[in-house]
């Protein structure tokens, strides 16, 4: 073999050698490409194992059908803690409102003076009630009425009655009289009656009263029902304490005292027998006909 053909066959095995290192890096380039891919599904699977354990972990952050999706996974790589509910709207009986006509209305003063009906329908109901006389000195049988419509009892209005009547300092505790609550065949009657039917029984006697006062009648005593539940704003003392000196100076005038009395000196007690609704005069405030000590409480007759 010649020269030449030594070395074209030599230059043959350099230039096979040259392609199959050049082939060879030619296959080696394409490693690199199959292992990012491999890369890439095995973070796919990753993730995808860490949405499912995210979506476990937050109680179910899924679709309706209970499959997490990869827009979930994504979004939940930064996970954020989840937003406090909203309270619950209030019920419309819970909501307050500003309208005027939805303001509490304002209670009522306990304080604040009875409503006393101006008029009533002029019949009365009598205290079924029977007691024992008290007293010394002649016996005085009463009934006490009331007025329909208006709201007292019969029976309350006699027995207070009947202890005003018995009481240590009233007349019958000084030989004045002896009285006795009856329910029929009485000698005289109490009525309680509204301010325009006490002006129509004490006016059929040619009396006065204005709506405002008391009188005694040709068959008994009148109490003007507005005396009887709110007092004197001349007498010191609560409704009730007045209520004694309207029934002591009417019955006083049952008995027989027709003359009314006057104050008989400053700081003195003003006699039951005294208009007191009128006026003072300096005179105190009373509502018995004896003091504590059984002495007559008297003053000039007018």
């Amino acid at each position: 073999m010649g020269k030449r053909a030594a070395v074209r066959r030599i230059g043959r095995r350099g230039r096979d050698r040259v392609r199959s290192r050049a082939g060879g890096r030619r296959r080696g380039r394409g490693r690199p490409l199959a292992r990012l891919v491999l890369a890439g599904l095995g973070l796919a699977a990753v993730l995808l194992g860490a949405g499912a354990a995210l979506a476990a972990w937050r109680g179910g952050d899924t679709g309706e059908s209970g499959a997490t999706t990869t827009a979930d996974v994504i979004s939940a790589s930064p996970v954020a803690p989840s937003p406090e509910p909203p309270p619950p709207s209030p019920s419309p009986s819970e909501e307050s409102s500003d309208e005027p006509g939805d303001e509490p209305a304002a209670e009522e003063s306990p304080d604040a003076p009875p409503d006393v009906p101006a008029s009533g329908p002029g019949t009365f109901t009598t205290a079924r009630a029977h007691g024992d006389p008290v007293g010394k000195g002649p016996l005085r049988r009463y009934r006490v009425q009331v007025e329909n419509g208006i709201d007292i009892s019969a029976e309350k209005a006699a027995a207070e009655i009947e202890r005003i009547l018995a009481h240590p300092r009233g007349w019958a505790a000084h030989g004045r009289g002896s009285f006795q609550l009856v329910s029929e065949n009485a000698d005289f009657v109490i009525r309680i009656a509204t301010p325009a039917t006490a002006d129509r029984l004490c006016g059929a006697q040619g009396l006065n009263t204005r709506g405002e006062l008391n009188c005694e009648t040709v068959d008994g005593v009148v109490v003007n029902l507005r005396r009887w539940v709110l007092g004197s704003p001349a007498f010191d003392g609560p409704a009730s304490d007045y209520r004694h000196l309207i029934i002591n100076h009417e019955v006083g005038h049952e008995i027989g005292l027709r003359r009314h009395l006057g104050c008989s000196g400053p700081g003195e007690l003003a006699p039951v027998m005294m208009q007191q609704i009128k006026g003072l005069n300096g005179c105190e405030s009373n509502a018995w006909p004896y003091d504590e000590n059984g002495k007559y409480i008297t003053g000039p007759e007018l």
